[in-house]
């Protein structure tokens, strides 16, 4: 049975795999613009992104909407 390399998660600690260095270096050379560029991505949020804009008069209407209204995996509701 042969062994194989360990993966990133199996490295040692403080050790960059090369490939991740060579990635790293090359985005560092680019222009700025371009770094930014492809440094967001753009995902759909159900609910938030379906208007362009909601108003509240309190902090605890803001809450309550986000409990009634987000899905959890979004993270807005109380902890």
């Amino acid at each position: 049975m042969a062994v194989q390399d360990p993966g990133p998660a199996e490295a040692s600690p403080g050790v960059i795999p090369p490939d991740w260095l060579e990635e790293f270096e090359a985005a560092a050379r680019r222009p700025l613009k371009t770094r930014f560029r492809y440094a967001f991505i753009k995902t759909y949020r159900p609910v938030l992104d379906d208007a362009p804009f909601r108003a509240f008069d309190s902090m605890g209407e803001y809450r309550l909407w986000c409990e009634e209204n987000l899905p959890d995996w979004l993270g807005y509701g109380r902890v």
